[in-house]
This record gives C-alpha cells, structure tokens and sequence, in this order.
C-alpha cells in the first residue's frame, strides 16, 4: 500500500480535503505576501536610512526637502510632505512661531502613522492564518478520525490493520495545519519587529525635519515645496 503523503490525502474524506485544500490556499497566499512584504520593508528601510542620511547633511529646509524629491517611493517622502504642506500653510497664515511648531509636530506625527499603516497592510492576513491554521488542521483531523471510528464499527473490526490507516489519514490534516502555521507566525512576528525599527527611523526623522522647521522659522519667509506640494 502506498503510504506517501499525496496517496493518503487522496484516499481522505471530502471533508478533510476540503479543509486540505483551504489550508493550502491560505499557504499560497501566506508565501505571496512574505516575499512580497520582505522586499516592500527591505526597500523602505534602505530608502529611509539613505534617505535620512542625506537630509541631516543638507543645508537648510529647502536643500534637504530637495534631496527627498527625486524617490516618491521612499517612506520619508510622504512624511515630509505632511510636514512640509502644514509648514507652508501655517506661515502664510502668518501665525505665531508655536503654532508653526505644534502643527508641524502633528502633521509629522499623523504622516508616520499613515506611512506605518501602509507599510503593515497584509500582516494581519499572516496573524490570521498563524492563529487558525492549526485549528483547521487539527478540526480535519478530529473529522478523519470520525469518521475512521465510523468504519470501524460498520467493519465490526478494531484490528490495529483496520483503524491505522484512516487515522494516519485523519493525522496529516494536523500536520499541513502546522506547516501553514509556522511560516506564517515567524513572518508576523518579524515583519512587526521591521515595522517597530522602521517607525523609530521615520520617528526621528520627524524630529530631524522639526528641528529644521525651528531653525527656518527664525530665517526669512520662503516656502519650501516637495515634488507635487506648494
């Protein structure tokens, strides 16, 4: 008798293949998102930390807000831009020097936030699927060996021959639940770890891109712009 792994899945009840081939979409998709979010967090920590780099060298405002022009991909872009058009829009309001900063601060703080959210779209697909896969799995199981037991008394036979096979069967629904599980919660958690590094980069850049705005406010009235902002 064939024991491979695809013959007892084949030989599984509906049921079980059912859940089976749920938890092989929920694989599918799972592996789809961890390459896809590994280079998507790869790419925007590079981005950021060159990125930050070159606007702590720069002169003044208007120099470093230039340098984050020329890549719209970069995670500090959109930030900057949050700070940049609430720079713009409080000092032709001509208001106070504290309001200037306070604005700033919160729009800063509100484009990391929105940045972070962007970023983490999809991990909870990941939480979802490392929290219940192996319920689904172990539920196939319990509906195998249901089922097994079923047999058994229609057999009127509890020989060790008669019951192994369908509960080996039954089994394997637990152990594709784990091997979906695994990948998907170790991706979560490091994926979340990336998110928590990352917003302590767009985080002190908030401060970096202040500390600017306080300087600027002290200097004559321009207006500084990213690509698309006035």
């Amino acid at each position: 008798m064939d024991t491979g792994l695809l013959s007892m899945i084949g030989q599984a009840t509906l049921g079980a293949q059912v859940l089976l081939m749920l938890l092989l979409l929920m694989s599918i998709v799972s592996w789809g998102l961890i390459f896809m979010k590994w280079r998507l967090l790869k790419a925007a920590k590079n981005k950021t930390e060159l990125g930050l780099n070159k606007f702590q060298k720069a002169r003044d405002l208007r120099e470093a807000v230039s340098s984050l022009s020329g890549d719209t991909n970069s995670p500090l872009y959109y930030v900057a831009e949050h700070g940049v058009s609430e720079f713009n829009r409080v000092r032709e309001l001509q208001n106070t020097d504290d309001v200037v900063v306070d604005n700033v601060r919160r729009a800063l703080a509100q484009g990391v936030g929105e940045e972070i959210v962007r970023l983490s779209q999809g991990l909870s697909f990941l939480a979802t699927t490392g929290n219940t896969a192996p319920f689904i799995g172990l539920l196939g199981t319990v509906y195998g060996i249901m089922h097994a037991f079923h047999n058994i008394g229609l057999q009127k036979s509890a020989s060790l021959a008669s019951v192994a096979p369908g509960i080996s069967e039954a089994l394997v629904a637990t152990a594709v639940g784990l091997f979906v599980a695994i990948p998907a919660t170790v991706a979560f958690n490091s994926f979340n770890s990336r998110l928590s590094d990352l917003e302590v980069h767009l985080t002190n850049f908030g401060s970096a891109f202040l500390n600017r705005v306080q300087r600027e406010i002290n200097a004559p009235r321009n207006t500084v712009t990213t690509a698309g902002t006035k």
